[in-house]
């Protein structure tokens, strides 16, 4: 039987560790990520030569062999559900199907104990830089400094400061 090895995304994310949690930016996904102390001994232990038993073990379980590795693979679902895990084990039988909820239930574990994520979506650069909403029109050549007005066939150009004609765009 071949060994469950968690491997942990590093591509395209921005980490940085605090005491209590690590935060996670995902450039790909424009996604913001905050991995409690569980959930983020997990991810650093995933890569890709670590089993999910050894995982469990260097979590320094103060429960149960059993408890501790349903910690990991309910820490590995929710990595895997944020897509920052590469490799992931196919989740074990016994926990197949079940929600956190019934996990934890079933497990008796203290809330603390639990891998937490926490994510939140980021908007991209561009949409920041907006004053605008979507589709709304330039009143004034400082409103739209993302260029979005430029998709609107109602705008119509302001002429910048020394730029000449249509270099800002406002409504018709």
């Amino acid at each position: 039987m071949k060994k469950a090895l968690p491997l942990a995304r590093q591509e395209s994310l921005v980490i940085k560790e605090l005491p209590d949690e690590t935060l996670v930016y995902d450039l790909r996904e424009d996604k913001a990520h905050c991995l409690n102390q569980t959930a983020a001994r997990v991810w650093k232990s995933c890569d890709g030569q670590t089993t999910v038993s050894e995982i469990a073990r260097a979590l320094g379980g103060k429960i149960n062999s059993r408890s501790d590795e349903d910690i990991v693979w309910l820490a590995l679902d929710q990595l895997q559900k944020f897509k920052l895990l590469e490799e992931a084990p196919p989740k074990p039988a016994h926990l197949s199907g079940m929600t956190r909820r019934q996990a934890v239930a079933r497990m008796g574990i203290a809330a603390v104990a639990l891998p937490v994520i926490i994510s939140i979506v980021s908007p991209t650069a561009r949409a920041q830089a907006s004053l605008l909403p979507p589709l709304a029109c330039c009143v004034h050549p400082a409103d739209c400094q993302s260029g979005a007005c430029d998709q609107n066939p109602n705008c119509v150009g302001y002429p910048a400061p020394g730029q000449g004609n249509n270099s800002t765009k406002g409504c018709a």
